[in-house]
């Protein structure tokens, strides 16, 4: 008996789950049939309202096939879903065995967070996600949202599209090809190429993964990342962007590209500061400055740019080395004044032109504003200018005064005038057997040399006290270097790389990156315009 019993009840309650399953009437004002045109199927007319597992279906007209457990809707459909979801739209078909919904004509979906509209959508209960294949709407109360196809996940609350997709509010357009964007926070993820434009000042982010805070404006990318600000690019590996403070921060192999001043910044680490015009680059930074088909290198511990466009200034702070194909230099920092042209190198600077290496307290070089070429060179205080015999590496020509000013040609050196207690000495070679015939010392109040190919060709005394030339077996040792002769060729960068490789020193703890951050942000703050301006009548001095 209690078997009997336990069979009827498992009866009974698979009669009850399948009876759950299977579409249910709730209102109709007609139920009929017409087995000719629609063989199967309940025509229902008038108020008509089913349920399945949860949902409700609202329509003028339908057909039910109960056998298939199919339910095709006609005019003022509406579907639903307890109080998660309301769906209108002038047609649909809905598989209760699959429990997928096919929606057409007019479509609208309406949830907490968001509204969706198309002419197509497929709604599937069982993964609780919307798909639509061709052109569709979301708005939240932040965004609008439009592609060609897109889903909706509706317990995560995330839209996912892979088409042309267009994110819309008052201050950003984003445009992407794979972005995810979640309606209750308003994030959007982006997996593929994206460009975020601002519509108050037209700067532009690109990127292909990362994402984008729509509440906040603050971005994040991890791959190609470009920032297109009004007179610069910034590309990076990953570049962190917060656009309401104007404030960014790139990590490894950046660049940077000056539009303005054709002039471009590489490094591993920066911060750019837009409201304030400035920002800094450390971790390897290099400035590279194109002039025609050759470009100017610096490097140092830390590069920082200050000022708006027509008046910047570049400062590089620390280790700093200088290479062109016909100019290097070093020193420990170098102040550049874009709007002047004006480059001056501080403690103990060096410059190799050619074979030229000329030192001094103080060196400072120009470039023409509109050329970008080298134009003058100025070496202040116990300026020196020394020239190894390229025939006999023990003798060295020199040239020696209070100051030298230079003048280039095509960014090669063209004339240097000594200007206060000048002295020169050159080792004479015959033109032909270039055998050396004599070496001449030389002391005037100034002398002018002419070069050609970094090499002097003529040379003009003014005001000469004395001079002599003596055979070159006759020529005192004593005399053959001057006072304050140091020849630093092995300081000299040969190749471009060059100035990245460190002198031997003591090692430093790995605290050094973080204290190059810590001074470069100390430094940045210190700099203001009253600063610049003092500098720039200094200058003009």
């Amino acid at each position: 008996m209690k078997r009997i019993l336990l069979f009827i009840l498992i009866i009974t309650s698979l009669q009850i789950c399948s009876q759950n399953k299977r579409i249910r009437i709730l209102s109709s004002k007609i139920s009929t049939f017409d087995e000719k045109r629609w063989p199967g199927a309940t025509i229902l007319i008038g108020n008509v309202k089913v349920a399945h597992e949860g949902a409700t279906l609202d329509c003028k007209r339908a057909l039910l096939y109960r056998e298939q457990n199919i339910f095709k809707a006609i005019g003022e459909v509406v579907i639903e879903q307890g109080d998660s979801i309301i769906q209108y739209s002038d047609f649909a078909n809905y598989d209760a065995n699959t429990k997928i919904a096919k929606s057409w004509g007019n479509v609208e979906v309406n949830d907490k967070e968001m509204k969706l509209t198309t002419d197509t959508l497929y709604f599937d209960r069982t993964n609780q996600k919307l798909f639509y294949p061709a052109k569709g709407t979301i708005k939240d109360k932040k965004n609008t949202l439009k592609s060609d196809r897109g889903t909706y996940y509706l317990e995560e609350k995330k839209f996912s599209a892979k088409t042309q997709v267009n994110v819309v509010n008052p201050d950003n357009e984003l445009n992407s090809d794979h972005l995810d964007y979640y309606t209750n926070t308003n994030l959007a993820y982006v997996y593929g190429p994206s460009t975020i434009f601002n519509f108050k000042d037209s700067t532009k982010v690109y990127a292909e993964k990362g994402f984008f805070d729509t509440n906040t404006d603050i971005s994040y990318f991890v791959k190609n990342a470009k920032l297109f600000l009004k007179d610069r690019t910034v590309a990076a590996d990953s570049l962190y962007y917060d656009k309401r403070k104007g404030f960014a921060s790139a990590n490894n192999r950046i660049k940077v590209i000056d539009t303005v001043q054709k002039m471009v910044i590489k490094g591993n680490y920066a911060e750019i500061f837009e409201l304030k015009d400035s920002m800094f680059i450390i971790k390897k930074p290099v400035a590279i400055s194109i002039m025609e088909k050759d470009s100017l290198y610096i490097h140092g511990d830390t590069i920082l740019v200050t000022g708006k466009k027509d008046n910047r200034i570049v400062r590089t702070y620390h280790h700093v080395k200088i290479f062109k194909s016909n100019l290097q230099g070093k020193c420990d920092s170098i102040h550049s004044n874009q709007a002047t042209g004006l480059t001056r190198m501080f403690k103990n600077p060096v410059l190799w032109s050619g074979k030229s290496q000329i030192t001094g307290d103080s060196i400072q070089f120009t470039t023409h504003k509109e050329t970008n070429k080298l134009d003058s060179l100025r070496v202040l205080k116990n300026a020196f200018v020394i020239e190894n015999d390229s025939l006999d590496p023990k003798n060295f020509n020199q040239i020696k005064g209070r100051d030298i000013f230079g003048k280039f040609e095509n960014n090669n050196l063209k004339v240097l005038l000594v200007k206060g207690n000048a002295e020169s000495l050159y080792y004479n070679r015959n033109e032909e057997t270039l055998k050396l015939e004599t070496v001449t010392k030389e002391i005037a109040s100034d002398i002018e040399f002419l070069l050609e190919n970094n090499e002097v060709i003529q040379t003009k005394y003014f005001k000469k006290s004395e001079g002599k030339t003596y055979p070159p077996s006759d020529f005192p040792s004593d005399k053959a270097k001057f006072t304050g002769f140091i020849w630093r060729e092995d300081e000299q960068p040969k190749v471009m790389e060059d100035i990245f490789k460190k002198e031997t020193q003591k090692v430093k703890p790995k605290t050094k990156v973080n204290s190059a951050l810590q001074k470069a942000k100390k430094q940045l703050f210190k700099e203001n315009k009253k600063r610049d301006l003092q500098q720039l009548k200094e200058e003009e001095e």
